[in-house]
C-alpha cells in the first residue's frame, strides 16, 4: 500500500448527477475503467489498472456538481481540530469509511472546501503524477494572508511566493506550498494558492483547482469538447508546462496539465 505523507494531497473525487455520464466522459477523456462500490453510489476510477479517482453519485441535487481534494493526515480528530482553532469549518465530522480508512470535510476560512482522509487499508492514489493521474492541486482565494496562515497552521506548509505570467504580461501573485521537514521550495511542492483577483467574477467562491498530467494537452481540451465538457481556459504554456482548464458535460471543473518533464 502507497503511504503518503502527512498533509500531502492522496486522494480526488466528483460529486455528479448523472454517474453513468460520468463514466462515459472521463472513460473517452483519459481513458480510465470503473469497477463500481459494492452497491454503493459511486465507482472507483482506473488508468492501467491503477486507482486514480472515483466519481460518486450525489446525495442531493442541491449539492455542488465539483472535484473535491484530500489531504493525508495521521491523526484526523487532531487535525479536525486544528481546522477549528484556526478559524476554518468543519463541514463533516470524522466518519469511517469501512475499512478504507476515516474521512472529514472542511472549510478554510475563505470559504474553500477539501477533505481529510486517515487512511486505512486506502491510502488514496495508487497513480499520480502520470498521464491521466492526479498531478497537482491550488486554492484560489480572495483571502491570501488569513488562507495562508490557515493551511500553515493546520498542515504545517511552509510557503514559498513565486509570480506567475498572467493576462496581457503582468505578473501574478501565487504560493507553493511545501510539507513541514522538507526544504521550502517549488522542488518540494505538493499545492499551492492563487488569487483570485477582480478579474473573476464577485459571485465566484473560493475553491480548489485540481489538475490530471496529460501528454498532450491541446488534444484532451478538444476532447473534452467533443464529449459534451467545456473549455474556461484555453491551453496556455506557463514555466511547468502547458495547461487548459475545463468543465465535464455536468459542470465539474478540473485542469490538465501537460509537463515540461513527464514521467513515462
Amino acid at each position: 500500500m502507497a503511504v503518503f505523507a502527512h498533509s500531502a494531497p492522496c486522494w480526488v473525487d466528483v460529486q455528479l448527477s448523472d454517474l453513468e455520464a460520468g463514466k462515459r466522459f472521463y472513460g473517452g477523456l483519459f481513458g480510465w475503467t470503473f469497477r463500481a462500490g459494492d452497491g454503493m453510489p459511486f465507482a472507483d476510477a482506473y488508468s492501467e489498472g491503477e486507482l486514480v479517482a472515483a466519481l460518486a453519485a450525489k446525495r442531493d441535487g442541491r449539492m455542488p456538481t465539483t472535484w473535491g481534494v484530500y489531504f493525508s493526515t495521521d491523526d484526523i480528530r487532531a487535525t479536525v481540530a486544528l481546522v477549528r482553532k484556526a478559524g476554518g469549518q468543519v463541514i463533516t465530522d470524522p466518519v469511517r469509511a469501512g475499512a478504507a480508512g476515516i474521512l472529514a470535510q472542511a472549510a478554510d476560512p475563505g470559504g474553500a472546501v477539501f477533505g481529510l482522509w486517515q487512511a486505512g487499508e486506502r491510502a488514496g492514489f495508487e497513480k499520480q503524477n502520470r498521464p491521466a493521474a492526479f498531478c497537482w492541486t491550488e486554492v484560489y482565494t480572495r483571502q491570501p494572508e488569513r488562507v495562508d496562515a490557515f493551511y500553515e497552521e493546520v498542515f504545517g506548509f511552509q510557503g514559498t511566493d513565486i509570480e506567475l505570467p498572467g493576462e496581457a504580461g503582468a505578473a501574478e501573485p501565487f504560493r507553493v506550498w511545501s510539507p513541514a521537514g522538507t526544504e521550502p521550495g517549488e522542488d518540494t511542492a505538493v499545492g499551492g494558492r492563487a488569487v483570485l483577483t477582480d478579474a473573476f467574477p464577485a459571485m465566484l467562491p473560493s475553491y480548489f483547482l485540481s489538475y490530471f498530467a496529460v501528454v498532450d494537452c491541446d488534444g484532451t481540451a478538444d476532447a473534452a469538447v467533443r464529449l459534451g465538457g467545456r473549455i474556461t481556459a484555453p491551453p496556455l504554456d506557463i514555466p511547468y508546462g502547458r495547461m487548459a482548464v475545463l468543465q465535464d458535460d455536468q459542470g465539474a471543473a478540473f485542469a490538465v496539465l501537460q509537463p515540461t518533464e513527464l514521467l513515462p
